[in-house]
């Protein structure tokens, strides 16, 4: 496992939605699906899905907030209806692997960064990418936001 620390600027463009963290590992693919029908509407896309998720801070924190969305290549004037444009620039530790592995993909990235001393930024979004390789599987890069 490729664990690394980077700075990275995102420029998405996407839909929110909300609900249990407990659910996001159905309620997001179903809701990117959703997103994705509305795809050519967007311009200058670079066609690398995304998703921005908000952290969870505590064991009290049972619902949040993500985003599901595509990179694009530059700011754009016209964002699509129902559909928001957002920067994120951050120091991140990263991490790539099979999409079947994303739980402990975080769980192996957390554990590298605390050795590391990173200290997580729970005020910033969670990343992660999606990248489509062999056989109709997907990679997910994941970026965890620390503080600089």
């Amino acid at each position: 496992m490729d664990c690394k620390r980077v700075k990275k600027d995102f420029k998405i463009v996407g839909m929110k939605n909300s609900g249990n963290f407990s659910n996001f590992a159905s309620e997001v693919p179903q809701f990117a699906q959703k997103f994705l029908s509305r795809a050519n509407e967007i311009d200058n896309s670079s066609e690398t899905e995304i998703s921005l998720f908000e952290p969870k801070k505590d064991d009290n924190h049972q619902e949040g907030h993500y985003y599901v969305g595509l990179i694009v290549n530059k700011n754009i004037e016209k964002v699509p209806p129902g559909m928001e444009y957002i920067e994120q620039a951050q120091e991140y530790v990263t991490v790539r692997g099979k999409i079947n592995n994303v739980g402990e993909l975080h769980t192996q990235l957390t554990k590298w960064a605390d050795e590391q001393g990173y200290k997580r930024n729970t005020d910033s979004y969670i990343v992660e990418t999606y990248h489509p390789v062999e056989n109709d599987l997907e990679d997910v890069e994941i970026y965890l936001p620390i503080h600089a």
